[in-house]
């Protein structure tokens, strides 16, 4: 049991707990002290979700251009065996768009592709499959906060497969109707605090990592937010590389994701073959990446946004928010 505050508020937190999308955290934002809503977005520590879109994949589907040829191979030859297989591996979250919001989730990656031979220019999920339709997505976090006018998320757009320029355009006007006035202006990353959306009356932040974006004032530069990724499937080497990713963070003024993570490579698919993601690789090195996130600091040379696959399994959310304790003065943490 931990012993947490916020704003002088004790809040007992059970780590053996698994939140699946309760909204005790549906405003944890609007909850936060002057002092935190007064300091850049850049400081503060904020939890994120890891293919945060991938909690519904189309098995029914084509494979996705995503995927390198021999696995289109494979999947025309074993057909929905193949695709059940690649469901277990692809899935990375089990929560809808709305169940992350109200656990906390403030930041979304996502991944977007047409589907090639498909007329019109409609744009969906993807991941290794096919999810959702993009617009179904938005609309759904746009509901969301349309009723927690306090709350902010980052939106960022950061692989499109298969999108010709008229897609972009259509994903991108799609973007500015949806969230219309909501969309936060490109400005100094220092200069964006709680207090300055709350006071533009913005809630998303929008980064778009293509060159179809340059020019609109509402898309921010993928460069604003660099991710760097470990690649591997050790907790030693990807915590090192959390490290070290984290002390050059400085230099480049801007908003910041440690990914922390696994990426499973081939032989971890076949060695885990009929268990999938969750139960072969995420569920056992789980406990050992929380224990990372709960020694961070926030602040301008700690942590800033932080992603995990399977966000429900631990209190992670959670634990995330309340790493913003730290930056208080009269912090109270036991």
């Amino acid at each position: 049991m931990l012993l947490l505050t916020r704003c002088g508020e004790i809040i007992r937190v059970n780590m053996k707990t698994r939140p699946t999308g309760n909204d005790r955290n549906a405003d944890w934002m609007a909850s936060l002290c002057p002092t935190l809503t007064a300091m850049p977005l850049k400081y503060l520590a904020v939890p994120g979700s890891h293919d945060s879109f991938s909690f519904w994949v189309d098995e029914n589907a084509p494979v996705g251009p995503d995927q390198k040829a021999f696995v289109k191979h494979l999947a025309m030859i074993f057909r929905l065996l193949a695709k059940k297989v690649m469901k277990k591996w692809s899935m990375t979250q089990n929560l809808t768009f709305r169940e992350q919001l109200e656990g906390g989730i403030r930041y979304f990656d996502l991944r977007v592709s047409s589907k090639p031979g498909e007329e019109g220019c409609e744009v969906y999920f993807i991941h290794g499959l096919f999810g959702h339709k993009v617009r179904d997505g938005l609309m759904d976090i746009n509901n969301f906060l349309n009723t927690h006018s306090k709350e902010v998320v980052f939106l960022d757009f950061n692989h499109h497969y298969a999108m010709e320029e008229d897609h972009h355009c259509y994903l991108i006007n799609m973007l500015k109707e949806v969230f219309g006035s909501k969309l936060c202006k490109i400005n100094v990353v220092e200069d964006i605090t709680l207090d300055y959306m709350w006071e533009k009356k913005y809630q998303v932040l929008v980064f778009y990592h293509h060159p179809s974006a340059k020019g609109c004032p509402v898309l921010w530069p993928g460069s604003k937010i660099p991710a760097p990724w470990a690649n591997t499937t050790d907790t030693t080497k990807l915590i090192q590389f959390l490290e070290t990713t984290l002390g050059e963070r400085a230099k480049y003024g801007s908003f910041h994701v440690s990914q922390a993570i696994l990426t499973p490579r081939i032989k971890t698919v076949v060695g885990g073959l009929v268990r999938g993601l969750r139960n072969y690789l995420v569920e056992k090195n789980l406990p050992i990446i929380m224990t990372w996130v709960e020694a961070q600091k926030p602040g301008e040379n700690g942590v800033n946004i932080i992603t995990s696959d399977f966000v429900e399994l631990v209190d992670f959310a959670n634990t995330v928010i309340q790493l913003n304790n730290l930056l208080l003065p009269d912090k109270a943490v036991t």
